[in-house]
């Protein structure tokens, strides 16, 4: 098997045993899914045995799989030891650097991965923005160097550091009747129809905790998959919602009405995040060191 087998085609192959998808893992690698599909064949044939069954729609591994995917992620993790120790002796003239992040970062993450390539032109870069589900089993697999997250995750073993504050505002169409209104309460604000993200979100957890306080129940008019669902949904008038105010990166002032609302806006942070045990590679420690050393305002 070494002889033959490439290092593509086991990075095809924990793509998918990872996601499992041979369609998610085409996207993820920038790949067709014909190309997934064949060379997950070849492998198959070079190995001897199958390493992936398909039940319905659904596709599993086999014993011999789950074997092959554990020795992937431990290939996988030393060749990111030889690229650490490769990398120290080199400083940051070379090395590599991989991030993910929830969507919600997607409104600021580029654009701070973009001033660090500048400042670090021999680093290579790379960020995936993805669903909660899909970081949390990339973390869980210590698969990427650095994880950007709204909140640290329960119950797993990691180091998290608070990057940026993540300030939840109250948002409504420029037009609302509440525009204009100041303090307004929050037995008052229950009483319009609410937007929200989907049950488990870190942001819709933050809303329902904060009327939870007052013992008030809020039932969401709409759920909805995305920020920028939810925004489109303020505009056409069909509620108002809560959400980080880095998502009004990209839209024009005066575009929302931000409301005056009593408790908020709701404090929360941005964290980068690593595995429990994780070697950091000069350039992750290199990032969060920019990342810290940012002036405050440009963190808010």
């Amino acid at each position: 098997m070494r002889h033959y087998t490439t290092f593509r085609q086991l990075e095809i192959f924990e793509a998918i045993a990872r996601l499992g998808s041979f369609t998610r893992a085409s996207e993820e690698l920038f790949l067709t899914q014909p190309t997934v599909s064949m060379q997950m064949k070849k492998l198959s044939e070079m190995v001897g045995v199958p390493l992936i069954e398909q039940v319905g729609k659904k596709i599993y591994l086999t014993e011999d799989g789950q074997e092959l995917a554990q020795a992937t992620r431990e290939i996988f993790g030393i060749m990111d030891r030889f690229t650490t120790l490769a990398a120290e002796r080199q400083g940051l003239k070379k090395g590599q650097l991989r991030l993910m992040a929830i969507t919600t970062a997607s409104y600021f993450a580029p654009r701070l991965l973009g001033e660090f390539a500048k400042l670090y032109p021999g680093i290579e870069v790379s960020l995936r923005v993805t669903n909660k589900e899909q970081v949390l089993a990339s973390i869980a697999n210590n698969l990427d160097d650095l994880y950007l997250l709204g909140q640290p995750p329960e119950g797993m073993e990691i180091e998290s550091t608070p990057i940026m504050d993540n300030p939840i505002i109250v948002l409504a169409a420029p037009d609302h009747p509440l525009a204009k209104e100041k303090n307004i309460s929050l037995e008052r604000l229950a009483q319009e129809p609410w937007l929200m993200r989907e049950k488990g979100s870190g942001t819709r957890n933050a809303i329902e905790r904060r009327f939870a306080e007052l013992g008030i129940t809020v039932r969401p008019r709409l759920e909805l998959g995305s920020n920028e669902a939810i925004k489109q949904a303020i505009l056409t008038g069909l509620g108002i919602s809560a959400l980080s105010r880095h998502t009004l990166t990209l839209n024009q002032p005066g575009q929302f009405a931000v409301l005056d609302v009593q408790g908020y806006p709701i404090l929360r942070h941005w964290y980068a995040i690593y595995p429990a045990g994780r070697q950091m590679s000069v350039a992750a420690r290199a990032f969060l060191d920019y990342l810290l050393e940012r002036p405050e305002q440009e963190n808010t």
